[in-house]
């Protein structure tokens, strides 16, 4: 099901549900009130609830929520289940911490290949897999068929790359190039990661905080 009209703000929101939901199972907790749980996150009960409606609800009257059920039905809003094939092209410092450390494979995708043109990385093993050289990116996508990229390279690189990626069949990034692509693809999913914007945000709200 597509929930075309669903807030940005709200879809933004759903991840972090997830996160805190994921606890709440490992702690052993069954079932939880919005009350509770906004008090965890620091959200109100009534945008919790709200949030939730725009999907259906999920609570009873005066049980709560199932930690289980509604930790499923996340899932299936975000598509975690879907298993989507993805790739990150560059393997400098970022790209392999990403590589490394995050875990794809339950958050709805499986990582299946890694790029990049320095020839000194070509070959080696990353979280087992190897280092490709990008003149293989063509036969890779169209053998492989990837739809997400996870872009770890210079601003100056973005554009062309991404035009090139997105003929490849790619339909969404997760881009830390500092180029904006969503402006020039509206039509691709696209997640624009500016460490700069949060630090400065993260700046004035430290400035800001008790004014």
């Amino acid at each position: 099901m597509a929930y075309r009209s669903i807030s940005p703000s709200v879809i933004r929101r759903l991840p972090r549900y997830y996160r805190f939901l994921q606890d709440l199972k490992n702690q052993g907790i069954t079932r939880i009130s919005s009350s509770e749980l906004s008090r965890r996150m620091g959200l109100t009960a009534s945008q919790i609830r709200q949030d939730l409606n725009c999907f259906g609800g999920f609570g009873q009257q005066g049980y709560g929520y199932n930690v289980d059920s509604l930790t499923l039905e996340i899932s299936k809003i975000l598509c975690i289940d879907k298993n989507q094939k993805i790739i990150i092209i560059g393997m400098g410092n970022l790209g392999r911490a990403i590589s490394t450390h995050i875990r794809f494979d339950n958050k709805g995708y499986e990582l299946i290949g890694l790029f990049d043109q320095k020839e000194s990385l070509i070959g080696q093993v990353v979280h087992n897999l190897p280092i490709r050289p990008m003149s293989s990116l063509d036969e890779f996508c169209k053998e492989n068929k990837p739809t997400a990229a996870v872009l770890c390279i210079p601003k100056e690189a973005a554009e062309a790359l991404s035009y090139k990626l997105v003929k490849l069949g790619i339909k969404g990034f997760l881009n830390f190039s500092h180029y904006d692509l969503g402006l020039a693809y509206p039509e691709v999913s696209v997640e624009n990661v500016h460490f700069g914007d949060k630090l400065m945000t993260l700046s004035y709200n430290m400035n800001n905080k008790n004014k």
